[in-house]
């Protein structure tokens, strides 16, 4: 929810509703949805979805139409719907974002009031299904994160399970059927329209924007499966259903057989095996497809470290060396392809079509995914990483500030490394690694 802090109410209701789930693991809760139209609920889900901020949906409402309008205006009339049982979501608006390999990933855009409606529903329903996932999942968790599934892989690796199933599953959102998935929310929520609400986000049809005008189709409430990305919701029910296969995966014995330990982040996961990894992938796909899932054959392979490398969250495991000994190690390090990516950032926020912009903003937006590039990547050996970073950075800017002040050169004497770190407050990436006492290993 960001980096706002919870009203003490709102606290307060989450404490009792996470201590009774984890107090009774059979309980099943059936008084939930009067919780979702209380004033400080959806005020605050508003505050959490406005810091957020996000385009607007297909009503083409944004957060200023809201603040003009006046939000507890506008939030009361939200309430009264909802308590009236009247509320109906709107269509979702789709789009597509480019994927690092070049395709398509679509994305949902819900209105700002079902966006809303919905953050109040996980605000409800998140203490309760926490108590239930398993240690083995990390994606959309509080005090969980990229970095600490990154962490338990790499523990994982030394201490003997080296034989690594790097699963990739294809259109994961996309292929989960709502009839299993709502049985996995009943199992905790019978309240039934709380479960009615559910069903009608995750059936909401969705309008493509294309050049030939808008395209509304009803293709997950047609074909009975698919979540929207993008939504509050999303994130939590998926976790709900890949809670399935962890469960599955242990309660068949597979943990014990092979070794083998999950390690999931959403949709990303590997599996870190002691022994027998061809096997352990035949039935991670039997499993798989006993939950309608597709396992990517393309992307999907095993990898024996520390002969072998594979990449996960980001970062590339396996065989590192050590500069000052030369001693050989299992690490993490930035992998190859998130050093591209924001390599092509840097050039995009560098390009000439920028030059009408103020250096100083240019710098500022240059720091802004520099220090948050950093501030994951902070694992391993990563002064290589922050060195090839940092002399791109250099080039791009200078060639840049030479465009855009019409000189000709590469800039190096009229721009040097010390007026971009101090005259134009450049952040000097490698001059980090002082702080990660393991980057220089």
């Amino acid at each position: 929810m960001g980096n706002l802090s919870t009203p003490e109410k709102v606290q307060k209701l989450q404490k009792a509703l996470h201590a009774k789930a984890k107090g009774n693991p059979g309980y099943r809760f059936y008084a939930l949805y009067d919780k979702l139209y209380r004033e400080d609920i959806l005020a605050y889900a508003y505050a959490c979805c406005k810091s957020n901020a996000g385009a607007a949906g297909v009503d083409g409402v944004r957060f200023e139409d809201i603040e003009a309008y006046g939000p507890q205006r506008w939030l009361g009339e939200l309430a009264l719907e909802l308590r009236n049982e009247m509320y109906q979501p709107q269509a979702i608006r789709r789009v597509y974002i480019p994927k690092p390999n070049g395709t398509l990933r679509p994305l949902g855009i819900a209105t700002i009031r079902d966006r809303v409606a919905q953050t109040a529903a996980v605000l409800i329903l998140g203490p309760i299904f926490e108590v239930d996932l398993p240690t083995e999942q990390y994606g959309y968790r509080a005090q969980r994160s990229a970095l600490d599934a990154v962490r338990q892989v790499h523990s994982l690796l030394n201490t003997g399970h080296r034989q690594v199933v790097d699963a990739d599953l294809s259109e994961y959102y996309e292929s989960i059927p709502h009839s299993e998935l709502l049985k996995s929310v009943a199992r905790r929520v019978v309240d039934r329209r709380v479960l009615h609400l559910i069903k009608m986000w995750i059936t909401a049809p969705a309008e493509d924007d294309g050049r030939g005008g808008n395209k509304r189709t009803t293709r997950n409430r047609d074909e009975k499966r698919g979540l929207p990305q993008g939504s509050p919701l999303s994130p939590l029910l998926s976790n709900l259903y890949m809670r399935r296969f962890v469960l599955a995966w242990k309660r068949m014995g597979y943990e014990k057989k092979f070794g083998g330990i999950v390690v999931a982040y959403a949709d990303d996961l590997v599996i870190c095996c002691k022994r027998q990894a061809e096997e352990a992938l035949a039935r991670m796909r039997q499993v798989m497809q006993r939950l309608h899932l597709t396992v990517n054959e393309e992307k999907t392979h095993l990898c024996r470290v520390p002969a072998e490398y594979f990449d996960f969250l980001g970062y590339t495991f396996g065989r590192c060396y050590s500069t000052h000994t030369g001693r050989a190690y299992l690490g993490t390090r930035p992998s190859k392809k998130s050093v591209r990516r924001l390599i092509g950032k840097i050039h995009e926020q560098t390009d000439r079509k920028t030059c009408l912009l103020d250096a100083e903003e240019v710098v500022n937006g240059l720091n802004r995914m520099l220090r948050g590039w950093a501030n994951y990547f902070c694992l391993g050996p990563v002064s290589k990483a922050y060195g090839r970073i940092d002399d791109y950075t250099n080039r791009r800017l200078r060639r840049w500030l030479c465009q855009k002040h019409r000189i000709s050169g590469g800039g190096y004497t009229r721009y040097s490394a010390e007026y971009l770190y101090q005259a134009l407050g450049l952040i000097n990436l490698p001059t980090l690694t002082r702080n990660f006492p393991w980057a220089r290993v």
